[in-house]
């Protein structure tokens, strides 16, 4: 069988976790990933990269303990090898905590992650407008440094990477086989999927080298988490917001929200601010589809809508979208039969 073309559409954590999977798996298609936009100009650059997840509400629980588990694995082995100060990867301990007790207080990844318990009444003590929490170890991984890792890795796997603007499907029916769409928010224009929608995130990065342990409000709005080089604190979940400008408003209310968190980080200096608008959905969309280009059926398999969740579920769903693009060529190959 002649070499099959595969194109993979966004360089963001989905794409590129997506790109390296077939590549890797499939050495007789030649994968090639189009975007206008690589590292560090991504939305997953800015991404805090800690790994936990939120339910989808359609999605069958098993496929999203897969998916969380999958990327807990892999990005595991990456933070226990040599690799792991060049990809960013690291382990990271720390507490989420809640003004009220939720009504799930042990989530489905609590399984998946290191050590997971509840937070004694003397941890808590420094929180005093918290009443619940969970101590664990989780992961997390750094795009800026994640993202060129993985290009490389794509690269060695015989993986070909080209900067350009894709309007509409259209333009690769002729020149790819398999087309896998990876393009986050921009999927609005490329396959008309108004479903997916802009959460703005605003987000400083801070010298503290002091902290060493992560603490994330429940609500998901206020968050601190060390990192290699420097502290990410926020946040912002602005639906439906497309500025992409920092807003010093903004910027004042995640320092004052942190800073009650965390007394200290009143001695921190801001090293950079940043905006990124998540992809966000009701599901995320990992499935396959026949489309009518230019007089041809081709095959698009889509990858986009994780919302927040890019980094905690991005290998796990690459790996779902190998198993689709496998399923794509076992029916060309029929179809080359009949």
């Amino acid at each position: 069988m002649k070499r099959v073309r595969v194109c993979v559409v966004g360089a963001g954590v989905i794409g590129f976790s997506t790109a390296v999977c077939i590549a890797e798996a499939l050495p007789f298609c030649s994968v090639t990933l189009l975007a206008d936009e690589f590292s560090p100009d991504t939305t997953s650059d800015g991404a805090a990269g800690i790994l936990f997840a939120a339910k989808f509400p359609d999605i069958p629980l098993e496929r999203q303990k897969h998916w969380f588990k999958d990327s807990f694995d892999h990005l595991l082995a990456i933070a226990q090898s040599q690799h792991s100060p060049e990809a960013g990867v690291m382990l990271s301990s720390g507490w989420q905590i809640f003004k009220e007790v939720p009504a799930d207080k042990k989530p489905f990844w609590s399984d998946y992650v290191i050590g997971f318990r509840f937070m004694t009444e003397g941890e808590l003590k420094r929180f005093p407008d918290h009443k619940f929490g969970q101590a664990f170890t989780t992961i997390k991984c750094e795009c800026s440094s994640y993202l060129p890792w993985l290009e490389k890795r794509f690269r060695k796997a015989g993986g070909h990477v080209e900067q350009r603007k894709i309007n509409s499907l259209q333009e690769l029916s002729s020149s790819y086989d398999i087309i896998v769409n990876c393009s986050g928010l921009g999927s609005r224009t490329l396959v008309h999927d108004n479903q997916v929608y802009p959460v703005r995130g605003q987000v400083l990065k801070v010298e503290a080298p002091w902290l060493q342990h992560f603490i994330r409000d429940g609500d998901g709005k206020t968050y601190i988490y060390p990192g290699i080089h420097s502290v990410t604190v926020g946040g912002t979940r602005q639906e439906q917001d497309w500025r992409l400008q920092v807003d010093d408003g903004d910027t004042r209310s995640i320092l004052e929200r942190c800073g009650r968190l965390e007394p200290s980080l009143s001695r921190a200096r801001v090293l950079s601010e940043w905006v990124g608008l998540r992809p966000s959905r009701r599901n995320p969309r990992v499935e396959r589809e026949l489309v009518q280009l230019r007089g041809r059926r081709v095959p698009v398999v889509h990858n986009y809508g994780h919302g927040g969740w890019g980094v905690t579920l991005a290998w796990g769903t690459a790996l779902d979208a190998l198993g689709l693009v496998r399923q794509c060529l076992d029916e060309m190959r029929l179809q080359a039969k009949l």
